[in-house]
């Protein structure tokens, strides 16, 4: 077990993890999701050894490993900036953890068959990886975190430079391996869907502090506060400032839709209401859905589906709908939303009330 007991790493007057605490099982994927410099990287790099927290301890299987170099700790790294060994062939370079091991040269051809084939590396083990693409490259670092059979292995958004087809495969293929090994398996990215695909744990993370962790699906769908919610959506949240009066949700200028059931005990008092682009749809799901007017100011196709941008009241929306929209610009059109769906936050910020009808 990784576990992070109140990590805070500080350069100067510059706060770059803050007060952190996270305990990581062996067998899990654990996914790191948050915008460019949310502390993804940072937070990986004081898992690895490579930084020291300021304050705050690193504790591996039970053994207090803060300021213990990543040399000495069973840890596989992949980031972003991946490494290989330039004078080595592909075949050494994802051999080389098993070779300082102390591994059987029938043990290394063995695991470096296998993870070359995995990686799609078999041709290219002849190469140095200077005669690679950089995909190759980022694939044949991955394949020596995979051979090194690490207990810890850190992933920094490593399937950005491959192709869509592959990346897809190792999407699925990664944490079955590393699971099977009984490895802790960290993987950071700014995609809420590729945390989605990847299932797991998540901690969302903003401005060096881990918002919320948990299973990835409940995150999602259950977010403690509104900037856990802002961190798992893509297109971005949803949201508009509505007063509840009764059994009313208000806007300034008399428009209205009826307080959910599950909302009917929430104080009357001003909220943020949130909810997922693909939640707003152009036909009505169910008798509860409310049909609401709104001015189209910007279209984005796809090609299978359509980003229709929207302005409702004071507020800009974005809807995900299905297909190809022949919208035009200052457009009015009818949308609807079903007010099961919606996430509703205080005024600092935090979750009053979870949807009860989930939808992904």
């Amino acid at each position: 077990m990784l576990e992070l007991r109140n990590i805070t790493r500080t350069v100067g007057a510059d706060t770059h993890i803050d007060n952190v605490s996270l305990r990581l099982e062996r067998g899990t994927l654990n996914v790191l999701l948050g915008p460019t410099l949310s502390g993804k990287t940072s937070l990986m790099r004081l898992m690895a050894g490579l930084d020291r927290p300021t304050s705050g301890s690193v504790q591996f299987d039970g053994v207090d490993v803060t300021g213990v170099p990543p040399q000495k700790r069973d840890v596989a790294m992949v980031f972003q900036q991946f490494i290989n060994y330039p004078t080595m062939t592909v075949y050494e370079n994802i051999a080389s953890p098993m070779r300082v091991a102390g591994a059987s040269r029938q043990a290394i051809d063995a695991a470096v068959e296998r993870a070359a084939a995995l990686m799609k590396l078999t041709p290219y083990l002849g190469r140095t990886p200077l005669n690679l693409s950089g995909g190759q490259q980022q694939r044949c670092a991955l394949a020596r975190a995979i051979v090194k059979n690490a207990g810890l292995v850190l992933l920094d958004e490593p399937l950005a430079n491959l192709d869509y087809k592959l990346r897809e495969e190792l999407r699925a293929e990664l944490p079955r391996i590393f699971a099977e090994a009984g490895t802790i398996f960290v993987y950071a990215t700014t995609e809420p869907s590729e945390a989605l695909l990847l299932a797991g744990n998540t901690a969302t993370l903003s401005q060096g502090r881990v918002t919320q962790f948990g299973k990835t699906i409940e995150v999602f769908r259950r977010p403690d506060d509104l900037i856990t919610a802002q961190t798992f959506s893509d297109p971005p949240l949803n949201t508009i400032v509505m007063r509840k009066a009764g059994r009313q949700f208000l806007l300034d200028g008399g428009l209205s839709f009826p307080v959910p059931a599950h909302l009917g005990d929430v104080a009357e008092a001003a909220y943020t209401i949130g909810f997922q682009p693909h939640h707003l749809s152009l036909a009505r799901a169910n008798a509860d859905a409310v049909a609401l007017r709104a001015t189209v100011t910007a279209m984005e196709i796809t090609g299978s589906e359509s980003f229709v941008h929207l302005r409702f009241a004071d507020a800009n929306w974005v809807m995900l709908t299905p297909g190809v929209q022949s919208f035009v610009v200052d457009q009015q059109i009818e949308v609807f939303l079903d007010p099961k769906l919606l996430l509703v936050f205080d005024g600092q910020g935090r979750a009053v009330t979870a949807p009860t009808r989930l939808a992904a």
